[in-house]
């Protein structure tokens, strides 16, 4: 839902936009199919999937057989934190970015109601950002890269009503970290937790399914 909005956000102010999807053998896996939809939905010029295998390095609850905390609240990082994700995903957007010739990198990070994951804090934002204009031929050339982060300082609820605002079909999106085999999410992991509190604060029913 946060990378829909990032998307909706970027489409609205103009930009002509190129989407990326990672599969990095993920649990959920039917985010996937959701992202490509909302490629279509917004637009994009292309769309692509890059395969990362994430789960040779292990690590997570997302990449490999570590459990998938239910109804818990961390009070750490937790085990669905996966190693350096957003660093490799942003990596990649920016090694597309000199191909394309583009100077703006959208992502969809909250340092608002997150899971507690360091790579979604604006620290890390701007740092990368700084890495960007000094590894590359753009940066060095003088093209000043910069990345975008529209959603970190909003809670969830707002994002919910910023994503509405600007015609983001939630029922469209995936968030659940275990999902049943036919993809119905679970409503008990923190990434459920956080996506049902947020449209409840919003006000707002939340159009997708979840297991019984």
């Amino acid at each position: 839902m946060d990378s829909s909005t990032c998307l909706a956000i970027a489409s609205r102010e103009g930009y002509e936009c190129h989407t990326l999807a990672f599969d990095y053998d993920q649990r959920h896996k039917e985010e996937l199919e959701m992202a490509a939809h909302q490629s279509r939905t917004f637009s994009a010029s292309d769309h692509r999937v890059v395969r990362v295998d994430l789960a040779c390095i292990g690590g997570s609850a997302l990449t490999s057989s570590i459990e998938v905390p239910k109804d818990e609240v961390p009070d750490s990082i937790p085990v669905t934190y996966v190693p350096a994700r957003n660093l490799v995903f942003l990596s990649i957007g920016l090694a597309l970015a000199e191909v394309i010739a583009a100077q703006d990198l959208f992502i969809g990070a909250n340092q608002v109601d997150y899971s507690g994951y360091p790579d979604c804090r604006r620290p890390f934002i701007e740092s990368f950002e700084t890495v960007a204009n000094l590894a590359t031929r753009m940066g060095a050339q003088g093209t000043r890269i910069r990345v975008h982060a529209p959603l970190l300082d909003l809670n969830k609820a707002q994002i919910v009503k910023k994503g509405l605002e600007l015609g983001v079909d939630f029922k469209n999106t995936h968030t659940c970290y275990d999902p049943s085999d036919s993809g119905t999410a679970c409503g008990r992991c923190p990434a459920c937790r956080l996506r049902l509190k947020g449209f409840a604060e919003a006000g707002i029913s939340d159009p997708i399914s979840y297991q019984k």
